[in-house]
């Protein structure tokens, strides 16, 4: 029997503006539905703030909850399901399933599931997260398909060169990418979009991680989510400069990583994911602190 019709959230609307988004939209419905005949699901409404990847809460055959989570098919989230199996529940939810061609993953629930963003902004969140990030840094199968920061990091130089941000920010972006790509630490493999809406409470271990977007290098780069974390709160701050400041202290303090390289990769990263004005003002500050 057909199970109730597919609800997509109003937040991935925005793919019918990109490549092959109008497509996955349109196979959203039938891909969950074979996940849920594949897996034998009881699938439950999507997360109503879902805006980059369908993602929903499911009940297993022996009753035990679970996420199903199918990702838009592109580079990013493309290794979502082997960083999962890398950290294999220390730090991360568990992989529990994986269907590579319809980018499905099947994952442990945190319960509650409150995020860390419920927390105030404070030095013992940026120490809860920085405990949790530190737990995930392993190096990598010698047979991982993980793309390579240094990789990533050149073509980000080209982009950045031909984009249409402040020189002056542009300048110090692309020489830190050209020199610290080749240059990198030991190479672990990377959650790339760690803040902390992507930290959650659990019952199985205090804190816990989600959503991925792996790729390898070293240690320092993996900082630069946090250090922006919460734009919304920094950009009515009166001195978001001075904050992004003690971030980079205790952080480099807390994981005894190179401050400068952190906030190299930090300035770099806000321009290259450059969502809106409040990442370019990230990268400003950064640029300052």
């Amino acid at each position: 029997m057909p199970g109730p019709p597919v609800t997509i959230p109003a937040g991935l609307e925005w793919w019918r503006s990109e490549p092959r988004g109008v497509e996955w939209l349109e196979r959203l419905p039938r891909l969950v539905s074979e996940c849920a005949d594949t897996w034998s699901l009881r699938v439950g409404e999507p997360f109503a703030g879902s805006h980059v990847s369908w993602v929903a809460p499911v009940e297993l055959p022996d009753g035990a909850a679970a996420v199903l989570k199918i990702n838009f098919p592109e580079p990013e989230s493309e290794c979502e399901p082997d960083a999962l199996a890398v950290w294999a529940g220390e730090g991360a939810v568990r992989l529990l399933a994986e269907d590579y061609d319809r980018r499905a993953l099947l994952v442990e629930r945190c319960k509650p599931g409150t995020q860390l963003w419920a927390a105030s902004d404070s030095d013992e969140t940026m120490r809860i997260a920085a405990g949790v990030l530190r737990r995930l840094w392993r190096p990598p199968p010698d047979d991982h398909r993980f793309r390579l920061l240094q990789d990533v990091a050149a073509a980000w130089a080209e982009e950045l060169a031909q984009g249409p941000h402040e020189q002056t920010l542009v300048d110090e972006a692309v020489a830190f990418l050209r020199e610290a790509g080749p240059t990198q630490g030991e190479a672990v493999v990377l959650h790339q979009d760690f803040h902390g809406g992507n930290v959650l409470r659990s019952s199985r271990e205090p804190w816990l991680t989600i959503d991925p977007k792996p790729l390898v290098g070293e240690r320092e780069f993996d900082t630069a989510s946090l250090l922006r974390d919460r734009r919304w709160e920094l950009r009515a701050d009166p001195a978001p400069q001075a904050r992004i400041r003690c971030r980079l202290d205790l952080l480099a303090a807390e994981l005894d990583l190179d401050r400068e390289r952190m906030r190299g990769w930090g300035i770099a990263h806000a321009l290259a994911w450059d969502h809106d004005e409040g990442m370019i003002a990230c990268a400003r500050w950064l640029a300052a602190a």
